[in-house]
């Protein structure tokens, strides 16, 4: 085992522990890291898309046993976004990298800002109206407008199945922003679905041919860890700090993404 493969071994445990915390899959800093580590691009992609599954599998555990999965609400959202991820996976090699991940960065500058926001509490209509679904999870009481939710979340998954990333960035501000949902069933709730749509990327990917067990299996270990760990800090974070967190890593993540497309356009 070389040097390059136990510090990109490690590098997988923090981003995933970190990704956990805010409900983010963190695709857009595996696959650069993996690929610096040694391993072919689509391998990479693929390998990538697994410790995404994995994660979230992992941090989900966690919040299930503490009831912040609001799981119903969780597959009405991500149905559309796990079937269109499949078709991004298994089309990706159909267009370039570059451009795509350039795009993503400004928007996840956008997102970044939007999350810093303050967010008042939504009134709670108990009028029903048609694509209006009023939600009651526990303590809390929310509407959320599925008429704007399922467009995108639809959009996202087919994009973030093309560039080996689970789009939670966008899905933590629709959510919390044009939902309504707290952040702390948010963070539960993106954990499923960056499950379910990192699964489905993963297996378009794996029937193109891109599977590598030697990457696959032991970087799906250290996010499991990973996972566990973010999971449980999650949990003892105040709602605010979790929107803050989401908020730099997001930043961060829209930086490294512009600089590796830049690096990657200049070789």
């Amino acid at each position: 085992m070389s040097l390059g493969f136990i510090i990109t071994l490690s590098g997988v445990f923090v981003i995933a522990a970190l990704m956990a915390m805010t409900g983010r899959g963190g695709g857009n800093f595996y696959v650069p890291l993996l690929a610096a580590g040694g391993a072919p691009t689509h391998q990479a992609a693929t390998t990538g898309q697994c410790i995404l599954f994995s994660t979230a599998v992992a941090a989900s555990l966690v919040f299930q046993k503490n009831r912040t999965i609001d799981w119903k609400l969780a597959v009405i959202i991500d149905l559309p976004t796990a079937l269109m991820a499949l078709i991004g996976g298994y089309y990706a090699h159909l267009l370039p990298g570059g451009s795509l991940k350039l795009i993503f960065a400004g928007l996840l500058v956008i997102v970044g800002f939007l999350m810093f926001q303050a967010v008042g509490e939504q009134s709670f209509s108990r009028r029903k109206r048609f694509g209006f679904w009023q939600r009651k999870f526990g303590k809390y009481e929310y509407t959320v407008n599925l008429w704007l939710a399922l467009p995108i979340t639809a959009a996202t998954g087919l994009v973030a199945g093309m560039a080996g990333i689970s789009g939670g960035s966008f899905k933590v501000p629709l959510m919390v922003l044009a939902c309504g949902v707290p952040m702390r069933i948010t963070v539960g709730i993106l954990s499923a679905m960056v499950a379910a749509t990192a699964l489905m990327g993963f297996i378009g990917h794996s029937a193109a041919g891109d599977f590598n067990a030697s990457w696959v299996i032991p970087m799906s270990g250290s996010a499991v860890i990973g996972g566990l760990v973010g999971g449980a800090f999650s949990l003892n974070t105040k709602p605010e700090s979790l929107k803050k967190i989401f908020a730099y890593t997001t930043l961060g993540a829209a930086a490294f993404m512009i600089l590796n497309s830049c690096l990657l356009a200049g070789n």
